[in-house]
């Protein structure tokens, strides 16, 4: 949750009350359904490998082994309220199994490149995401208001339109730096004196602080003994040192995130006053899911309220690096394969266009800041035989392999833009 109060634990649907397996028990079978999901997951997640599984020979019968593919989908590092730095959370997410993360820090994508960087050394595939602050209304009753994050998930080659992404999450971030001055003046007022130099420091260069960073500097302090009573005192949604930033409206939002190429996910539901309000006006702007796993289980009612408006079922442990027994590790939340195949039966045709609309535009206007903006998202980790700064067209041509299945290549569209690409190359 991050720049959210940390909700109360709901129980999940029984699973506390499994019993362990015994010692040298056989493990369940997959059905077949369950296989299914699984090669067609497997074969997105396996793309960048050497002799990838990109053919239906890679299909694995149903009485095979199969690697464990561990989904992440929310964490942050020190771009926003993480403790960690992106390459410290790819190593993190890899020691716990990892295969797939996204990076979802606060209204900024500053931290992928070196998320990328670092799942390239530890063979993990990276989603660039995003966690936008945004603030729900329900008319002219303010006391209805309240914030709601928004998740999105994007291609390989990131968003489609990336200034106006830039654009969007700067303005964010702008008020992010004003709503912290003005939570420090709330603070000083009620004779809890902190320092802008304080948060900015938490913070860190050129970061847009947020709630977690107000609460550390009051716990340096010494005016709260912990970050939960920093917020459960003070600033927890409508409290006294509470305020509000420059946060777009969440239809806004969801909208945006559909119309650049990215797949939109309401983040933690169970921190909403009116959860179903909020997913019943979303779904009209274009909503693609909600969270459902934590840590803990499935939650039922949000389960159950994904399914009553045909929304995606999906998770992740929101993970900060605080430490402490009330956070959730990375990769610690169970995402069930059919979940993960239904996401990236959603996503793998968004992303597609967004790949074919971003490499449009540099067929359009190849230029080396468009080749270099693509390449700090997308850049695989081998793409031999070809020269990056020599051939950009052909290198691209041949990173789209990568990127997509061929299946998702093997049409007039994409063969279109291999020969633009090509005739780029060549021109130049």
């Amino acid at each position: 949750m991050g720049d959210k109060e940390i909700p109360k634990k709901q129980a999940a649907n029984g699973s506390k009350n499994k019993k362990k397996k015994k010692r040298g028990g056989s493990k369940k079978r997959m059905t077949s359904e369950q296989t299914s999901a699984y090669n067609y997951v497997s074969e997105w997640v396996f793309l960048d490998r050497p002799h990838s599984p990109n053919t239906d020979d890679f299909a694995i019968p149903w009485n095979q082994p199969k690697e464990k593919l561990v989904f992440e989908l929310h964490s942050h590092s020190i771009h926003s309220d993480g403790f960690l730095s992106p390459s410290k959370l790819v190593e993190r997410a890899h020691q716990n199994g990892v295969k797939v993360l996204s990076l979802t820090d606060h209204d900024t994508l500053s931290g992928i490149p070196e998320a990328l960087e670092a799942a390239s050394r530890f063979g993990i595939k990276i989603i660039p995401g995003v966690e936008i602050s945004t603030m729900f209304t329900q008319g002219r009753d303010s006391a209805s208001d309240e914030p709601v994050h928004i998740l999105g998930y994007y291609s390989s080659c990131g968003p489609a339109k990336f200034d106006q992404v830039d654009k969007f999450l700067s303005s964010i971030r702008d008020g992010r730096f004003l709503r912290a001055e003005n939570m420090i003046l709330k603070l000083n007022k009620l004779k809890l004196p902190l320092k802008w130099e304080q948060v900015a420091k938490i913070a860190g260069k050129g970061v847009a602080p947020g709630r977690l960073h107000v609460a550390r500097a009051m716990v340096e302090a010494g005016h709260v003994e912990n970050l939960r009573q920093a917020f459960s005192r003070y600033l927890y949604d409508g409290g006294p040192a509470y305020t509000t930033g420059s946060e777009p409206l969440s239809e806004e939002a969801v909208q945006f995130i559909c119309e650049t190429g990215g797949v939109a996910v309401l983040a933690h539901p169970w921190a909403l006053k009116d959860p179903i309000a909020v997913v019943r006006r979303l779904k009209e702007f274009g909503l693609h899911g909600i969270e459902a796993y934590r840590s803990d289980g499935k939650l039922a009612a949000y389960s159950d309220l994904a399914d009553s408006y045909g929304l995606l079922k999906l998770g992740g442990s929101d993970f900060h690096g605080r430490g402490g027994k009330q956070e959730s590790e990375v990769g610690s939340v169970s995402l069930p394969m059919l979940a993960v195949h239904e996401f990236l039966k959603v996503a793998r045709p968004i992303w597609g266009r967004a790949i074919s609309e971003i490499l449009e535009n540099y067929i359009k206007y190849p230029s080396e800041t468009n080749f270099q903006l693509i390449m700090s998202f997308g850049k695989p980790k081998v793409c031999k035989g070809i020269s990056p700064a020599s051939c950009p067209g052909d290198f691209m041509g041949q990173c789209l392999s990568l990127w997509l299945t061929n299946e998702e290549t093997q049409n007039a569209e994409f063969e279109a833009i291999k020969l633009k690409l090509a005739a780029i190359s060549t021109n130049q």
